[in-house]
């Protein structure tokens, strides 16, 4: 019997990175579609696509069984923080199987200062971050952190959103009072942190009853757009590097198993170097795989998003070595293209240099 996936956010660049590494991964897949935005969806690239409610939709989880049941979907797959919440409290009432963490996991990985507290209280190394309670309180809190610039961003949610590094409490009072006054978000919702400006690296891990089955690891050298913001960053790479970084592999591999014991799904962690060249630990992206799977998907012996799969549905899974990942793979990103992932041997081939000089030929080669 084929077994068929539901990829929600199915159009979008998420959604459809995923669905594309899955029909790499095994062509005789059922993927089926779905997406609240009936424009995103018409660039799903499913076999079949659906319009659902919302996540926050009260016939939220009435629209996915309506789904689940008509195309006899084995196993659903959320794609952002907002539908691996919902899918979560709703695991009960959906009909296929869920491959996430427990509730509580899945609370405390998206609460960016929760999450912080949670692991430094167990020795992990994470920035220094205190909760904006009100603008009253900036200047306080600024003086608690000692380096700068210091970061402030919104506990909450993805791609960078409301981070920017200042160097006054006055400049970070500004910026959360322009998010409250356009954006309605409350000054309660930021963090000011210790600004880490070391190596970038990304960390996406595979688990199954607490046991670690697939790792792989890269560093991201550039950003999607990030000239265009206000922080410089964004989590999503326009250009990122696999690597192999066992400090790193080692660092996560002990959060997960802080957060849960019992871990079970995806935990993708995102971690900068501080001044001193420490790695620490700034998001954990649970239950969902990144945007960028594709480096993770087509580089090193395993398909992520194929064993995701596999494993969510009790299939047997033999990987040898569980840190799988090698030197030298890049991946590239950048608007209305697909990502694409070469190795360093190859990434110019048959590209020519015509920017001639002093020792250069037109073909790329140099001059003897």
């Amino acid at each position: 019997m084929t077994v068929r996936v539901l990829v929600m956010g199915a159009g979008g660049g998420g959604g459809n990175t995923l669905i594309r590494s899955l029909r790499v991964g095994d062509p005789s897949l059922g993927i089926v579609g779905c997406h609240a935005d009936r424009f995103s969806l018409r660039q799903s690239q499913a076999d079949r696509n659906y319009v659902v409610h919302p996540a926050r939709h009260p016939r939220f989880t009435a629209s996915l069984r309506r789904v689940i049941e008509r195309e006899r979907v084995n196993l659903i797959i959320p794609e952002s923080d907002g539908n691996v919440a919902a899918v979560g409290w709703q695991r009960h009432r959906i009909p296929c199987r869920v491959f996430l963490p427990r509730n509580e996991v899945i609370d405390v990985c998206q609460d960016k200062l929760k999450l912080t507290s949670f692991l430094a209280r167990r020795g992990l190394p994470v920035p220094a971050s205190y909760a904006v309670t009100n603008e009253h309180s900036i200047a306080r809190t600024f003086r608690r952190l000692r380096t700068r610039p210091v970061w402030c961003r919104i506990r909450r949610g993805s791609g960078s959103a409301g981070a920017i590094p200042v160097r006054s409490a006055g400049l970070a009072r500004s910026w959360i009072r322009y998010w409250k006054e356009m954006r309605g978000v409350p000054p309660s919702a930021f963090t000011l942190s210790e600004y880490l400006p070391g190596r970038d690296f990304a960390c996406q891990s595979l688990w199954r009853d607490g046991t670690l089955v697939l790792m792989k690891t890269c560093e991201r050298l550039s950003y999607f757009w990030g000239d265009n913001h206000p922080s410089g960053t964004s989590s999503i790479a326009s250009l990122a590097k696999t690597c192999r970084e066992p400090a790193v592999a080692d660092l996560c591999a002990r959060a997960v198993r802080a957060l849960d014991p019992r871990a079970t799904g995806a935990f993708s962690l995102d971690l900068k170097e501080d001044a001193r060249g420490v790695p620490c630990i700034t998001e954990v992206n649970v239950g969902r795989l990144l945007t960028g799977t594709a480096i993770f998907d087509r580089a090193g012996r395993h398909n992520m998003a194929l064993t995701y799969v596999r494993l969510a549905l009790r299939e047997p899974v033999h990987i040898r070595d569980e840190y799988d990942t090698t030197d030298d793979y890049y991946m590239v990103r950048d608007l209305d293209t697909i990502p694409g992932v070469s190795h360093a041997s190859e990434f110019f081939s048959g590209i020519q240099d015509a920017r001639g000089g002093p020792g250069r030929k037109p073909n790329g080669q140099r001059d003897a």
